[in-house]
């Protein structure tokens, strides 16, 4: 009797984790790729690299292509060119075709006032402007991968939200260089994909992996990536 309680134990927490597992084919998704110049001001192709992982790595999480759309400066078939304008209209336009959630990642320069898109410089105040008005209260994951990206977190977080960052809001991020394949901050991200079961042990996985990646390259003052979970999304965002 006791190893039948134990049995019947298990599948309700199986059941319980089924039950929270989230259908993101019906979720919106907007990746971008904010410039296309190295720390070095030279042309590099760090953030549509991280772009183009990234698409395949969310379509292996469940996520649909045919709801996804990307944005870079040099559109290859599968982007849009980048600009603000653009990618807000999209990203309406993606959350009223796929209403289930919104998936948002910005790779870019980043600077204390904002980060670059296009030829912009957009404030966090534009961006959650942006995001509340197509995604509102629906359950969000907003990644920005960015120097002194933290300070996007004040005006992006709600309940309803993770909001993941590559820097605090007065620190650099590391690896944007005019040799290098992603950011440190993206590669741990993509590396840190297959690791997880859900986007809340996603931002520890990235946050373990930067830190040791900037050790071992003494990349100083350490980044400190920054992660909000919102009281509402505990046990709700999981792919495996």
């Amino acid at each position: 009797m006791k190893r039948l309680l134990v049995l019947l134990g298990l599948m309700l927490c199986a059941g319980v984790a089924r039950a929270h597992a989230e259908d993101f084919s019906k979720w919106a998704v907007l990746i971008v790729a904010g410039d296309d110049r190295a720390q070095n001001g030279k042309q590099s192709q760090v953030f549509d690299n991280g772009r183009k992982a990234l698409a395949k790595a969310f379509a292996g999480m469940g996520f649909a292509p045919g709801n996804t759309e990307q944005f870079s400066l040099h559109p290859d078939g599968v982007s849009r060119t980048t600009s603000f304008a653009s990618i807000s209209t999209a990203l309406w336009d993606l959350s009223s075709r796929a209403p289930g959630g919104c998936l948002i990642y910005f790779t870019s320069h980043g600077t204390p006032d904002g980060i670059v898109v296009g030829s912009a410089e957009v404030s966090p105040r534009r961006v959650a402007a942006m995001i509340n008005n197509s995604c509102g209260d629906k359950p969000s994951v907003i990644v920005m991968s960015a120097c002194f990206s933290g300070q996007f977190v004040p005006v992006l977080e709600r309940d309803s939200r993770i909001v993941i960052t590559a820097a605090r809001p007065d620190r650099t991020s590391f690896g944007c260089g005019e040799m290098d394949q992603y950011t440190f901050f993206d590669d741990c991200f993509l590396r840190a994909v297959p690791l997880g079961s859900d986007f809340a042990s996603l931002g520890d996985l990235i946050k373990q992996c930067v830190t040791a990646r900037e050790k071992e390259v003494k990349a100083e003052p350490p980044s400190e990536p920054q992660v909000s979970i919102g009281s509402k999304v505990t046990f709700t965002l999981r792919w495996k």
